[in-house]
């Protein structure tokens, strides 16, 4: 029988506790809080993006990375350890960038904070989260993704005057769903 998580997050308050599957799939990452949140959502589904409502917007530390269930206590004990390191730092998201060619992406340049996350996401990717990355890590809070170029040179130059600035207080662990909905799970404020 697969293990048993510990009560979750759920809006403001907890929900029970429930089975999980052998393996699952978790991603680390920062939120962008509201309004920018949702504005950049919006933006993102207004491109046509499949993806739009199934992540919330945010800078990934961890990418999707599937682990066995019961690693969990251990991956959680692990994030808290780097969160209780860490201090709330000032995160500037200014402008708009591209990994094309190699990568069909457009995205919201971090432009303050970028140091902070590079150190926080190397914490964050040791020790039971070790593992390779396809690219280098650069933070960035995507906007579009996988459209044509058309569309990604559109979202390109509407997120060009894109602006918001926002202290960081911790990060989140996600889990994506069957749905291949991404929902946070545990949230892990800085300095403990």
């Amino acid at each position: 029988m697969p293990p048993t998580a510990g009560a979750v997050p759920d809006g403001g308050g907890l929900r029970e506790p429930e089975e999980l599957p052998e393996t699952v799939t978790i991603g680390v990452s920062i939120s962008v809080p509201e309004p920018w949140g949702s504005a950049i959502q919006d933006a993102r589904a207004g491109h046509g993006d499949p993806r739009a409502r199934s992540i919330p917007t945010h800078v990934t530390l961890l990418p999707p990375t599937e682990v066995p269930a019961a690693r969990l206590p251990e991956i959680e004990a692990h994030l808290r350890a780097v969160a209780a390191v860490h201090r709330p730092f000032p995160m500037l998201l200014l402008g708009s960038g591209t990994f094309r060619p190699v990568s069909p992406v457009v995205f919201v340049r971090v432009e303050g904070g970028a140091q902070e996350c590079r150190g926080l996401e190397a914490d964050v990717r040791s020790g039971p989260l070790a593992r390779e990355l396809a690219f280098p890590y650069h933070p960035h809070v995507t906007v579009a993704h996988g459209l044509p170029d058309d569309i990604l040179d559109e979202a390109f130059e509407k997120a060009r005057g894109f602006n918001a600035a926002f202290t960081v207080p911790g990060f989140g662990l996600s889990r994506f769903g069957p749905d291949e909905v991404w929902r946070p799970w545990r949230d892990y404020t800085f300095g403990g």
